[in-house]
């Protein structure tokens, strides 16, 4: 990592996609005090995917459910969006531990965060898993 990046996390933009008003406040809350990123927030994931392409956020955090077709359709349409291919993407799930790593893989996931997450570490495991340096 070179110093620009080094320089440039605190200038971070994330996409939180979470349905939960009260998730969607707290995980906003951390990134934002603990870490000094930008965070853009949408309750579904169609309005994500138009934060997305309007806000061109450097990551995308997002809530999926394994019976959530609406989330993999997103990641789909994302994946296949010449504006949005590239935006690393991180799931919350309160099933990660049964996301297939196929399915991960297909949709170029940068990793997993399980529900629930201890929010004073988040930052940092969303960092970790996006090759941020995060000290």
């Amino acid at each position: 990592m070179n110093v620009l990046e080094e320089v440039n996390i605190i200038g971070k933009t994330i996409l939180l996609i979470d349905d939960e008003l009260h998730v969607r406040e707290i995980v906003k809350f951390c990134l934002q005090d603990l870490a000094g990123w930008n965070v853009v927030t949408a309750d579904s994931p169609l309005e994500g995917l138009q934060n997305a392409v309007h806000h061109s956020p450097d990551a995308i955090l997002l809530d999926i459910s394994i019976r959530d077709l609406a989330s993999f359709e997103f990641m789909n349409k994302l994946r296949n969006h010449p504006e949005t291919q590239a935006i690393p993407v991180v799931l919350l799930s309160a099933k990660a531990r049964w996301l297939d790593s196929q399915i991960l893989r297909q949709y170029q996931v940068a990793g997993v965060i399980p529900k629930p997450f201890n929010p004073v570490t988040l930052p940092a495991q969303v960092a970790q898993l996006l090759g941020w340096d995060f000290t």
